[in-house]
């Protein structure tokens, strides 16, 4: 099980050029690595379960459970969401007989979400300084950065994430502190601040 303290929004339309270019400046670190392109499959099931989200990425079965609300956070003046905790669980198949797309992708209440997704990740260290590591770096202290470019049934979305391990909301408050100090593009608000299960009831 893993455990992470998470920051996200959801935006319809293309995403601006503005928020792209925040996330590609060099003040945002220097280990940026290429674009990850992949489709995930969601079970949707109920329009007001948005504590749990159930899914098929990449030959495993992801489970995760909302464990705790903390409220809403204001990072900069532009930048505000929604605070939470969540646990996943991972089931894999050593065989890859099951856990497969073809199993589900024409059955009703699974949706495919394509992605196209840039990610950073940050260390914390002791003295509560904040260092950009590569996404590939194994550090027990610290947050990812994510900004994902969507498609679910042909509309096109955009999201911004942080999702904090370790002491999970300390780091992620001094990651957002820093990696927001020049953001100044699309306005992130509260209203628009949740997970990937709640997003599911608005998109589809």
């Amino acid at each position: 099980m893993l455990s992470s303290t998470e920051l996200r929004w959801f935006y319809p339309g293309k995403l601006p050029e503005a928020v792209s270019a925040w996330f590609n400046a060099k003040y945002s670190g220097n280990d940026l690595e290429l674009p990850e392109k992949r489709a995930d499959i969601y079970l949707a099931i109920a329009t007001d379960c948005d504590y749990m989200g159930i899914k098929l990425r990449q030959g495993r079965l992801e489970i995760k459970w909302r464990k705790a609300e903390l409220g809403i956070v204001s990072i900069v003046p532009k930048v505000e969401g929604k605070l939470e905790t969540w646990d996943k669980w991972t089931c894999e198949d050593s065989t890859a007989t099951n856990f497969q797309p073809q199993s589900v992708i024409d059955k009703s209440h699974w949706v495919t979400v394509s992605k196209v997704r840039q990610q950073r990740k940050y260390q914390v260290l002791k003295q509560k300084s904040v260092q950009d590591v590569p996404i590939s770096a194994n550090v027990d202290q610290g947050c990812n950065l994510e900004l994902t470019q969507l498609s679910i049934k042909g509309n096109d979305w955009w999201s911004i994430a942080l999702e904090a391990f370790g002491a999970s909301t300390d780091n992620l408050h001094l990651v957002a502190n820093q990696v927001f100090q020049h953001y100044d593009g699309f306005s992130l608000q509260a209203k628009d601040s949740f997970a990937y299960p709640r997003w599911l009831t608005t998109a589809i």
